[in-house]
């Protein structure tokens, strides 16, 4: 019953928190948002899951962002506008604490992850699908089009999904993240390779620390796992690939109603529909033999499900609630918060799980991670020196 309770208030929170962030664009805002448009065709992709809200969808983050241009302004009031983004940031924080431990004690539990993955997956189906036919969110609208713009994107977010969930598996929760902020290199690198658009040298530089810093982490790693790493390194490499397959995408159209969190619930349930198959295949056949030694080893079929269904609701929720995120605050504001997240989910991991870090493996996590904050803003002042 705890559960259920609890379940029932995140969704609410994250419900409210999508009701209150979108509000039709005037005629203005429509001039102001193909503006926008214009100038993201002009400059890097920006990498990252959160980057497919900014370049697939032509909704409410273009206009949160052309909010912050003379042409718009905000109208609700500094401190209901302030609440709502320490609300954003809350629950972003919360909930991706909450995902990654429910997440590490079904996987300690029951050594699935195929299985695991494609569960989260489908649980973000199953709410965001109760979300529009009860009507409390407005449903998208997908012509066959629509479909096959998306399913590249939607097939890259199930490969970083499944990815990250092995490595989380593999290794720590900690070490995990720490290597997943190597994110940006590998859009960095794309972006040049496939998209033919470079950044400045300054830009280049900055990430220097960030590769360093998660190869220092690699060496000095307690409990060092090539699964892990590989994992982690996987998971980045199919979400700037989701970056750069969004950038493509921008100038099709990708349907009705697509604003934030519709966009995310039907990259879910694409990503579903491609990995629930191949888990069904690879680890199908096996599940019930690992199914059986969890419970000899004294775990309870409850204590399982329960933590398995939880890590899926916090998975949904918690990215549902970044691409709010990005919608409301300026990209500067996004980094610091997306830089500060992970330095909570690493301390999160040694609290919770006991992840013991080395001096030097300290060293190379905190110069990942400065990294990647330096970088994001260093692109940043690059990009609006374009516009």
């Amino acid at each position: 019953m705890r559960v259920v309770s609890v379940i029932v208030l995140l969704a609410a929170c994250v419900h409210a928190c999508c009701a209150s962030s979108w509000v039709p664009p005037t005629p203005v805002q429509r001039a102001a948002l193909q503006a926008r448009h214009a100038e993201i065709k002009a400059a890097p992709a920006a990498g990252g899951a959160l980057a497919v809200a900014e370049e697939v969808r032509g909704g409410t983050a273009s206009v949160a962002k052309t909010a912050k241009s003379p042409v718009m302004k905000r109208t609700e009031s500094n401190l209901k506008y302030n609440l709502r983004i320490g609300m954003y940031f809350f629950l972003w924080y919360s909930l991706n604490v909450g995902y990654n431990y429910h997440n590490k004690k079904t996987l300690n539990m029951l050594a699935a992850p195929l299985t695991l993955s494609a569960l989260q997956l489908v649980v973000g189906v199953v709410y965001v699908s109760l979300l529009w036919l009860l009507r409390l969110r407005a449903a998208p609208g997908l012509s066959m089009d629509n479909i096959k713009t998306l399913s590249p994107i939607g097939l890259c977010h199930a490969i970083s999904h499944l990815s990250a969930v092995i490595g989380l598996g593999a290794g720590s929760v900690s070490f995990t993240h720490i290597v997943k902020a190597a994110e940006p290199f590998f859009t960095a690198l794309f972006s040049a390779i496939f998209l033919k658009q470079y950044f400045p040298v300054p830009v280049y530089l900055s990430l220097v620390p960030v590769v360093a810093g998660v190869a220092l982490a690699s060496l000095k790693e307690l409990n060092f796992s090539w699964t892990a790493l590989c994992g982690a390194m996987g998971s980045n490499v199919a979400a700037s690939s989701r970056a750069i397959l969004a950038k493509r995408s921008m100038g099709r159209p990708k349907g009705t109603n697509m604003g934030a969190a519709n966009l995310y619930g039907v990259l879910t349930i694409l990503a579903t529909a491609m990995l629930v198959p191949v888990a069904g295949v690879l680890e199908g056949p096996k599940f019930s033999a690992k199914w059986d030694a969890a419970l000899l080893k004294g775990y309870s079929q409850d204590a399982i499900t329960k933590h398995a269904l939880l890590s899926g609701l916090y998975f949904y929720l918690y990215n549902e609630v970044a691409f709010l995120a990005l919608d409301a605050v300026h990209p500067v504001v996004h980094a610091v918060g997306n830089t500060l997240k992970r330095v909570f989910i690493i301390a999160s991991g040694v609290i919770l799980f006991g992840n013991k870090i080395t001096p030097l493996g300290m060293v190379g996590s905190s110069l990942a991670i400065v990294g990647v904050l330096i970088f994001s803003l260093v692109k940043e002042y690059y990009s609006r020196k374009k516009i």
